[in-house]
């Protein structure tokens, strides 16, 4: 499970509307609101560099976070959504939700996969073609996940690995109903290509595993 919750440093801002934003970003800052909880909206703002920094280490809307703002009682926040300059592909919003430790949240956990040298289809050179990086799941705020483990042990060339052959940490579970593809493992390119025709001219090699999903 997740450590200690980080802390998010931000400050209250006076103004809102577009112009208070914008003179939010002259200032360096990136605005924002902070909303739910049974508590009234506050506009906040956050220094950039700062925004920036957690943004390129990975995961920030898949992170609880502490938030501080001078002379407020410290919250527990998840980012819902951030908005980025279309051309420089910067951030020049943010939403942030309140939640309670006993809150329920759909995030995007990371998947780790581990054990490859015991799977038999890598070893015969097979390729594991990963189609969810990361997984929609439903958790609790106070105990969200880093990520979740899939054992490759066992795998053979062929073998399609879906979330319900997944061990779920307690209190987490899909987000999606149906039965999605996390991954699996393909046959070598030279032994895909390499099928013989039947006599109807229909290729009798092996078919190659799907890797997309509608």
């Amino acid at each position: 499970m997740a450590g200690e919750i980080p802390d998010l440093v931000a400050q209250e801002r006076a103004g809102t509307g577009k112009g208070a934003a914008r003179a939010a970003r002259r200032a360096g800052m990136v605005p924002g609101v902070v909303y739910g909880g049974d508590a009234d909206p506050i506009a906040i703002q956050i220094p950039f560099n700062d925004l920036l920094k957690k943004l390129r280490a990975g995961r920030f809307l898949a992170t609880l976070w502490n938030l501080k703002i001078d002379g407020q009682e410290d919250v527990r926040v998840i980012c819902r959504n951030v908005q980025r300059d279309v051309v420089k592909d910067l951030p020049t919003h943010l939403d942030l939700m309140r939640l309670r430790r006993t809150s329920r949240v759909n995030l995007h956990i990371p998947v780790d996969f581990v054990n490859h040298e015991a799977a038999p289809g890598l070893k015969k050179g097979g390729v594991l073609t990963v189609v969810r990086a990361d997984v929609d799941l439903n958790v609790l705020a106070g105990e969200i996940p880093d990520h979740i483990t899939v054992d490759l042990t066992g795998r053979e060339l062929g073998d399609t690995i879906t979330i319900s052959q997944v061990e779920l940490p307690k209190g987490v579970k899909p987000a999606i109903e149906r039965d999605f593809v996390i991954a699996n493992i393909q046959a070598p390119s030279g032994l895909r290509s390499s099928g013989t025709d039947d006599e109807d001219g229909e290729d009798t090699g092996e078919a190659e595993a799907e890797t997309t999903e509608e």
